[in-house]
């Protein structure tokens, strides 16, 4: 078959309200144009099939759906993906794209934003790249650039780190390394953490931080209950952080 006739690989946003309650109308922050790009595709890959289906019965009251949701084709990543993630290479994803190889368009989905930022899915799309597959990311809510952009730092020069060590001695230690790197050199750090920790991160954040350094923390981006406090870590002790939705999911940032 001709790369012609072989099937491309879409990276389709979703919203950035999965877990969360109430959920915002999709169209308000997934634009129309990637929500009918999403309708026409009946192949899928995504890290779980119960809430693609869900982000697909959302996307058929927007845009009627190619094929039925029960005639859908969903792969599901490997579990050990989700754990230990995919960008090391170790993962070969290729078997997954046998449906755009037999010329059927395939769509790459995330639990929320962008599939492969911050989330699964690097793998396929290097195994796109490998069988000579095209790839069309679509245009979609992305938490970390939305928090970047809200923060007021350095959106110059910036770096995710993904996810700081949850046992404090640790945590700890890599706080005072991110921040000493931001503070030397200009670059903002961001980082994320799973809901119901958020709390104890901030707490651990504003413990070990430098009064003059500037944190930011964006809650809920896109929900209407969305909230952004981008201050000096001086100013968050004198002001106590307002109680935060444990579902809502937050990015975080420091810098100068």
């Amino acid at each position: 078959m001709t790369n012609e006739q072989r099937g491309t690989l879409y990276l389709v946003p979703a919203p950035l309200d999965f877990g969360c309650e109430p959920q915002m109308p999709v169209e308000q922050s997934v634009p129309l144009g990637t929500l009918q790009a999403a309708a026409g595709i009946t192949h899928w890959i995504c890290e779980n099939a119960k809430s693609a289906r869900a982000y697909l019965k959302r996307i058929d009251a927007v845009a009627p759906l190619a094929a039925a949701l029960q005639a859908q084709q969903i792969q599901e990543l490997p579990r050990e993906v989700h754990k230990k993630g995919d960008h090391a290479g170790q993962f070969d994803a290729r078997p997954l794209l046998a449906p755009a190889l037999a010329g059927n368009d395939v769509g790459l989905l995330s639990e929320a934003g962008m599939p492969a930022v911050a989330d699964p899915g690097s793998s396929v799309v290097k195994a796109a790249h490998e069988l000579g597959l095209r790839v069309v990311p679509l245009s979609g809510p992305v938490s970390l650039l939305l928090a970047l952009a809200a923060s007021g730092l350095n959106g110059q020069n910036f770096a995710f780190v993904g996810y700081l060590p949850q046992e404090a001695g640790e945590r700890a230690q890599r706080i005072r390394e991110l921040e000493a790197l931001a503070l030397r050199t200009g670059q903002t750090q961001l980082f994320i953490e799973t809901p119901y920790r958020n709390t104890a991160l901030t707490q651990a954040l504003l413990q070990t931080l430098q009064h003059n350094t500037r944190l930011a923390v964006a809650r809920g981006l896109t929900l209407a209950s969305a909230s952004v406090r981008s201050e000096t870590v001086k100013a968050w002790r004198s002001k106590p952080a307002a109680a935060a939705d444990e579902r809502a999911p937050a990015v975080f940032a420091i810098g100068r």
